[in-house]
């Protein structure tokens, strides 16, 4: 595809909301390995309360979610992602007072609830800015900070856990990346032509299809099953490593993964650019697949390994593809409810994944489990075949231009 003028990618708001994105996920992903941890060590709670802990978060997720769109559709991007962020940090700061589990809960489900407002705004906001031509390949590039922080944020929580007591200096610096994270949002100047328009029922209450985008629910079932499968990795890893003698290798292996994820991502977009989402979304899913089943059928070092690696490369070219899918074709004023709409079933997808695989890895061992969801990410390649692929067809793209903000 020929580059036009106007098609500038790496202008200073797409670096400044893009860093934004990398401290936002840094931060969670600095407290998702911890939190757990403060409360078995430091809160002295049982196996389920540090359950609950992650299934709060995820309640909080789910639930702004849903709303998020309509939010931004409603409102000012930019006033709505700055809002958002700073009660991402209010709550960061207020695992400082969570000296019982009852008080802890409560943050978790505020700070879960403003990550599913802060991240699907200022991913709207990056689409936003990212040039029509270069679609594919700016979201990518926007995914791929998100995966250094996936290798730096685990890593640095369990550091500054092991190297410091009581958690105090792990929510200092987490509540530091946090105002890190609103900081650069603040350099993104503010975009024009908020929507205001707002469909409603007769007794004022929002209509379903201002919280939900219909369609973008066929990419988003797809999205799904990837997460659903996903989620037996981050969730069961640790303990399958610790069942096979390896526990070691856990560290390790989410390095790989996310190192493969992070080079993926920097060809993605423009395979999908030239060639379309075919080409990638067969490869990916298949890649995934073989990864999971790599993991069922060997215990060794190497292949735990060459299954990060695979299962890497899977994921890193899947979700970028995916989530331009869910865009691609979709009007301006919706395109923060197209956003909201996929990212929600992402969501659901890993809380139900973690729950049901967990109920089978307890059932019938880890290595049914990881089988299991190999073949479930099959399904994705069913769905974008049979449902997403005949849309991609039958939809043209949207005749507005979105303006980028330069």
């Amino acid at each position: 595809m020929n580059r036009v003028l106007g098609s500038k990618l790496w202008t200073k708001s797409f670096m400044a909301v893009s860093m934004c994105s990398f401290f936002i996920y840094l931060n969670v992903y600095m407290l998702s390995t911890a939190i757990p941890l403060y409360v078995k060590d430091a809160l002295h709670g049982s196996e389920q309360q540090m359950g609950l802990a992650i299934t709060l978060w995820s309640i909080g997720v789910v639930a702004l979610r849903l709303l998020s769109g309509r939010w931004m559709d409603r409102y000012s991007l930019n006033m709505l992602s700055v809002w958002s962020i700073a009660v991402f940090l209010l709550g960061s700061s207020l695992y400082f007072g969570a000296a019982g589990i009852g008080f802890l809960l409560v943050v978790r489900m505020l700070h879960g609830g403003s990550f599913a407002v802060a991240s699907t705004s200022t991913s709207t906001l990056a689409m936003r800015i990212i040039p029509d031509e270069r679609k594919g390949e700016g979201i990518s590039y926007f995914s791929l900070f998100m995966s250094v922080s996936m290798v730096l944020g685990p890593a640095c929580g369990i550091y500054l856990w092991d190297k410091f007591e009581k958690g105090t200096v792990l929510f200092v610096v987490s509540a530091i990346v946090s105002g890190l994270a609103l900081l650069c949002l603040l350099l993104v100047p503010s975009s024009k032509g908020v929507i205001t328009s707002f469909k409603t029922h007769k007794r004022g209450k929002p209509a379903w299809r201002e919280l939900v985008e219909p369609k973008v629910l066929p990419i988003s079932l797809a999205g799904f099953m990837l997460s659903f499968s996903y989620s037996s990795l981050t969730s069961f890893i640790s303990s399958y490593t610790e069942e096979l003698n390896q526990a070691g290798m856990a560290g390790w292996f989410f390095i790989v993964f996310a190192l493969i994820m992070m080079l993926s991502r920097l060809l993605v977009g423009r395979v999908y650019d030239r060639w379309g989402a075919g080409c990638i979304v067969y490869p990916g899913v298949c890649f995934f697949a073989i990864g999971m089943l790599a993991l069922s059928v060997e215990r060794s070092s190497m292949v735990l390994l060459l299954s990060a690696a695979v299962l890497g490369l899977g994921h890193g070219v899947l979700f970028p593809v995916f989530q331009t899918i869910a865009v691609e074709g979709i009007s301006r004023k919706r395109r923060g409810i197209a956003t909201s709409t996929f990212l929600l079933l992402f969501d659901i997808g890993f809380g139900a994944g973690s729950f049901v695989l967990g109920w089978i890895a307890a059932g019938a061992g880890y290595r049914t489990m990881f089988s299991i969801a190999g073949m479930t990410v099959l399904l994705s390649a069913a769905i974008y075949f049979w449902m997403v692929r005949p849309l991609a067809v039958s939809n043209p793209k949207p005749e507005e231009e979105i303006q980028s903000i330069q």
